[in-house]
């Protein structure tokens, strides 16, 4: 691998990787032994460095526990038969992280920081890349706000960090969804759009009420009239509606531009797959389960890649979707993104870059 950054590199003298067991993996609880790390301070970042991963030493002031300046994102690396690691589209990653720092008051990350702490964390930890379809390497960059002031502005100072998880598959089965009417995920000219902290905050409660009342998800509405249909619990949502293919539009502020999502949406142009992308309304979701018009629905996102939605709730009625069909759309598109992932099938767009 040839990296441009010499990345001062300080390794574990306590590895864990002998003491996990790759067989029983929680997504998001098995860490692995190092992270990369790197200060903004005088209006630059600065010393870059990888590190055992380890705890922070937090001031009671800090910034970002009091006025929310947290960002991340999430993407996946994956092993494939050869032994080589495979990371799925990490610039989209870096530029996606970059437009959430834009609207948080935070400094961009450039993109080489990104890439190589991350190729170089990876190159390091390569053996907590787990084999066999399904499992994959969990990447989490974050960024939050160092400033220990107590004080609403923008934070002066900053970290950033890269750690990773080995993970199996985040959904065993498919999922069932509520229609939520009542609590709000985003609004125009908030913070929808941005992959901070606060939304994933704000979204536990009505998803726990959701959890509460025997469902997996919710499909959040619109906040300002509840009638259109914006995302499925942290997922872009599509729906195959007769053959059309219907998403979200991303240029409202209030959904995430999800990269699995773009990847689907890729894939469906590509294939000739009627797409539209605008909100479905609540009432129309609801007339497509009554007349059987809706094919199949599903959630497009980084954990789950492809989650199949097996039941609906709108306004206190559980409908019922058709059983998984493997000619569906959703299990091509599923077969297809596995398959580039993996290296079995050809990377003809740019997707992937191997270590």
């Amino acid at each position: 691998m040839k990296t441009s950054l010499a990345i001062p590199v300080r390794k574990t003298t306590q590895s864990k990787l002998a003491e996990t067991d790759f067989s029983n993996l929680v997504f998001g609880k098995t860490i692995s032994d190092h992270m990369f790390v790197a200060d903004f301070k005088n209006g630059e970042w600065t010393d870059l460095r990888i590190e055992p991963y380890g705890t922070l030493d937090l001031h009671p002031a800090n910034a970002a526990l009091h006025y929310g300046q947290s960002i991340f994102e999430g993407l996946k690396a994956y092993k494939n038969e050869k032994g080589e690691i495979l990371i799925f589209r990490g610039d989209a990653n870096a530029r996606r992280m970059n437009e959430s720092a834009v609207r948080m008051c935070m400094p961009e990350i450039p993109e080489e920081i990104f890439m190589e702490g991350l190729l170089q964390l990876i190159e390091l930890d390569r053996n907590w890349v787990p084999s066999g379809k399904g499992a994959s390497l969990y990447i989490r960059p974050y960024m939050f706000a160092t400033d220990n002031y107590i004080g609403v502005k923008p934070s002066d100072t900053y970290k950033f960090i890269i750690f990773t998880c080995p993970v199996g598959a985040y959904y065993s089965k498919p999922v069932s969804v509520k229609v939520e009417t009542d609590f709000t995920r985003a609004t125009e000219g908030g913070t929808g759009g941005a992959k901070t902290a606060g939304n994933y905050a704000a979204s536990l409660f009505p998803a726990l009420q959701a959890q509460r009342a025997g469902y997996d998800q919710l499909l959040w509405t619109d906040g300002k009239s509840h009638s259109k249909i914006e995302e499925s619990g942290t997922m872009n949502v599509m729906f195959d509606i007769n053959g059309t293919l219907i998403t979200a539009p991303t240029n409202t502020g209030t959904i995430l531009k999800g990269i699995t999502r773009d990847s689907v949406v890729q894939l469906a142009k590509d294939w000739g797959k009627p797409l539209e992308e605008r909100f479905m309304t609540v009432s129309e979701l609801q007339q497509a389960l009554e007349d059987g018009s809706l094919k199949e629905a599903f959630g497009s996102g980084t954990a789950a890649t492809i989650a199949h939605i097996s039941k609906i709730n709108v306004n206190g009625k559980d409908y019922i979707l058709p059983e998984g069909n493997p000619n569906a759309f959703s299990y091509k598109v599923l077969h297809e993104l596995d398959g580039i992932k993996y290296g079995d099938i050809a990377d003809s767009r740019g997707w992937i870059v191997k270590i």
